[in-house]
């Protein structure tokens, strides 16, 4: 049960983000996913950071592409093509996130494949809707979460920019990866395959259901602070300089423990934050009130008080401290490998757990190509004086 999907066999025609990232889902779970590249080049994020090196290894590239087996192929080309649909005639799964109508245009869509393979799983991850008005548009994340209304809730109004991580890009393949699966579970019941498809705009929009009930049931719009307004969410920076999260939620049990292991009972007294809707209201007028109190003891201190207290709250980790979080170290998240091909690598484990195990017999992010030769003997039945011939002339 580690690899709940072993056996199942995709062909992931990936790039950047959203589609590697579906990938990676299904590989996690122990499919046999085969990233078909263009020769020479790959995956683009390959070459992020790396000044154009030739095999190219980015940690941008690993993040997305770790269970996964590299085929060089050239899909433009009608040899590359016949050779995919070859490959595609004993697949389970086709997925790709080209732009709307690229797989059809080289006649690879998903009617010409499953007229060759009834059984198989197609998945296209787009920015919009391929009969949309904005069709021919490019998409990547960002576009994804403004279309959507969601960046709207993360901007500051007085100085917008963008921040944190990729969003949608991860949203929209784990909705994608979610499909493949409902689709080869629906497969099993009726031996007949399917077709998925999601786009970036609607995966986003699909991400945050309470925006838009607010607005339709209650009339509210939300800003970037309602959230974290209705739910109590703070960060606060403490006397050392360091950041404290606490969320108390609207449990009122841990707003009055908050208030003890603040030593100040006063502020529940003070009629704007009186009750939650008070709160609410006054959020801004809380943190204010609130800033200078935790300004006046080191993080360590307030986070002993509010565990004591049973507050939620946590340290605000940067990267390298949450990987050292005992938490994380616990939860066995990471591990690392090394070898003469690949160097020293640190891989994430998937975050689901079946039976209480991860997954097992982890892959390292491929190589360009590293699995050509083995696929196509495999997969295509191809000969060795095959393969050399389709690379000789620039196929494979």
């Amino acid at each position: 049960m580690a690899n709940p999907l072993s056996g199942i066999r995709v062909l992931e025609c990936g790039q950047f983000i959203a589609g590697p990232f579906a990938g990676m889902l299904l590989a996690d779970l122990g499919a046999d996913v085969v990233k078909v590249e263009k020769p020479a080049s790959g995956d683009p994020f390959r070459h992020f950071g790396t000044g154009g090196k030739a095999n190219a290894y980015s940690h941008n590239f690993c993040a997305f592409n770790r269970n996964k087996r590299s085929l060089t192929l050239d899909i433009a080309r009608p040899e590359g093509q016949a050779l995919f649909r070859r490959l595609a005639a004993s697949a389970d799964v086709v997925l790709d996130n080209f732009r709307a109508g690229v797989m059809e245009r080289l006649g690879l869509g998903p009617d010409a494949l499953r007229a060759i393979n009834p059984r198989l799983v197609t998945c296209a991850i787009t920015g919009f809707a391929p009969d949309g008005p904005n069709a021919g548009r490019p998409a990547y994340d960002g576009v994804g979460q403004a279309v959507s209304g969601m960046l709207h809730t993360f901007l500051d109004p007085e100085d917008p920019r963008m921040r944190g991580p990729t969003i949608t890009d991860q949203i929209s393949g784990m909705q994608a990866a979610q499909g493949v699966l409902a689709a080869l579970l629906r497969r099993e019941r009726t031996g007949v395959g399917a077709h998925v498809s999601v786009t970036m705009a609607d995966a986003s929009v699909y991400h945050m259901p309470d925006a838009f009930t607010a607005l339709t049931m209650s009339g509210f719009a939300m800003d970037s602070e309602t959230r974290a307004a209705f739910s109590l969410s703070f960060v606060f920076r403490c006397a050392d300089g360091k950041v404290v999260c606490v969320q108390l939620s609207s449990i009122e049990k841990f707003w009055h423990a908050f208030l003890a292991a603040l030593e100040r009972p006063d502020i529940g007294e003070d009629p704007r934050f009186a009750d939650r809707a008070g709160r609410i209201r006054n959020f801004r007028a809380l943190v204010d009130t609130l800033r200078p109190v935790l300004a006046t003891r080191p993080r360590a201190e307030w986070i002993a008080r509010l565990a004591a207290r049973d507050v939620p709250a946590s340290e605000v980790n940067d990267i390298a401290e949450a990987m050292a979080d005992p938490e994380i170290v616990h939860a066995g998240m990471f591990r690392t490998i090394e070898d003469d091909r690949h160097g020293r690598l640190t891989l994430m484990r998937r975050a689901v757990r079946i039976d209480g195990e991860r997954e097992d017999g982890a892959l390292p992010p491929p190589l360009l190509g590293e699995h050509s030769d083995a696929v196509l003997a495999r997969d295509a039945g191809l000969s060795a004086e095959e393969i050399a011939a389709l690379r000789a002339a620039g196929v494979v």
